[in-house]
């Protein structure tokens, strides 16, 4: 029996492949140091035969996504100045073959399988903690947080925030119904108890700021596009002013005083003092690709020991900026900034001009998720994690023309009756 090419990379014939494709490597990305290097390899089976079944519909034309792998490609090359050159070979290789990974997803799985596909998987791995997770005490606040089956409240409450933001998308943006909605009730409300539990602020923090601004924008696209543009460029300027008069006004520390957290941010000021004071050493290139956190060197040792980092890994800055700024110098961090800026910036422009555009309406709201939790979090720099998957997923679908991002977001023309109508 002959399969159809279609069923496994057209966005509009492949719901099944993809949703199950999505909700697999969700699931991976969780919890893959937990299961070893088999969910890996499964992950890189889901995407990478993609090429072999039709690879021009798979990979497109490369020049389009010059800017997308920039910042890839540098990680690989600072092979030739890391401080600890085989770290950074491995872990290069790993995050390049990674953004590939996600931009044959960008090619081949449209938004709303995506969506639909990310719902589900982020489910599994709420069930999962809540079923074999636990608690943990942090030292430096002093509290118990549940983190499920993680190893930091902060990562179950980054995947809980994207069950709660790809539930508002799928319920109020896509518009789903009949069992697709009843899914996306049901992942809303197991994130929701999750984050909670996690007491990871800023995922509570970046999860209401973006429905804010998404609720805010929904507004705004009522209005025509040109009307919206001049919103668009007052509204930030207000809100400049509003939060310049909230910092002088304390409202930070009672932000954070909700939280029980000080000033300080429970030490990541410290630490972003220490990471800038690294960048001091190599200002340029960095000491290169995840070349800092290695074991024997004398600064990270010293710093996970005052953290109470007694497995001696999976540590990070807690600020994306400043561990580029430490692995890859001022060059890196441009290349990362690019990325993040055209994807925030052109997908909002293309909403702005079309506001029935869905695949960017979508990946707005999770750019700027992106970006909030990118100033104390670092979740789009490593290989196999969720945040960088959606990153160059956005940035994939963005290096698209704007009549190809619509076209992946409607509803799979293919699919089996029973759950496109579902």
């Amino acid at each position: 029996m002959k399969i159809a090419k279609a069923r496994f990379v057209s966005p509009d014939s492949n719901f099944a492949y993809g949703f199950v494709a999505v909700a697999l490597s969700i699931f991976i990305f969780a919890y893959s140091t937990r299961f070893g290097q088999a969910p890996i390899l499964l992950y890189y089976a889901l995407w990478l035969p993609l090429v072999l079944v039709d690879y021009r519909q798979s990979l497109g034309n490369y020049l389009k996504f010059h800017w997308v792998v920039a910042f890839g490609l540098l990680t690989c090359l600072s092979v030739f100045w890391s401080a600890a050159p085989g770290v950074t070979a491995r872990a290069g290789l790993q995050y390049m073959s990674h953004i590939v990974c996600a931009l044959i997803a960008a090619r081949t799985v449209g938004v709303r399988t995506l969506t639909l596909g990310v719902l589900t998987g982020v489910c599994l791995v709420v069930l999962y903690s809540l079923a074999f997770g636990g608690y943990h005490y942090d030292p430096l606040d002093g509290n118990y947080s549940f983190v499920g089956a993680f190893s930091s409240k902060n990562l179950l409450g980054f995947f809980s925030s994207l069950g709660i933001y790809f539930g508002f998308a799928a319920l109020f943006i896509l518009r789903e119904r009949g069992l697709w909605a009843l899914l996306a009730l049901a992942t809303f409300g197991l994130a929701g108890y999750a984050l909670i539990a996690s007491q990871s602020a800023t995922s509570i923090i970046a999860t209401v700021a973006t429905l804010a601004m998404l609720m805010g924008l929904r507004a705004l696209l009522l209005f025509a596009p040109r009307t919206r543009k001049t919103f668009f460029l007052v509204v930030p300027i207000a809100g400049l002013f509003v939060v310049f008069i909230g910092l002088n006004a304390g409202g930070v520390d009672l932000l954070l005083g909700a939280f029980g957290k000080d000033s300080t941010l429970t030490g990541r000021t410290y630490l972003w003092g220490e990471g800038l004071a690294a960048w001091a050493q190599a200002p340029t290139f960095g000491v290169g690709y995840q070349a800092y956190w290695v074991q024997g060197f004398s600064e990270a040792e010293r710093l996970w020991e005052e953290f109470y980092i007694g497995s001696r890994s999976g540590f990070h800055f807690h600020n994306t900026y400043i561990e580029v700024l430490v692995e890859l110098g001022v060059t890196g961090l441009l290349l990362l900034a690019l990325v993040l800026l055209r994807v925030l910036v052109g997908h909002l422009v293309r909403l702005l001009d079309d506001a029935d555009n869905v695949a960017s309406h979508v990946m707005v709201g999770l750019a700027a998720m992106l970006a909030v939790r990118s100033f104390f979090e670092v979740d789009v720099i490593h290989p196999y994690a969720v945040g960088s998957f959606m990153l160059y997923y956005a940035a994939g679908v963005a290096a698209s023309s704007p009549a190809t991002s619509r076209l992946v977001a409607q509803e799979p023309a293919a699919a089996p009756p029973g759950l496109r109508h579902a």
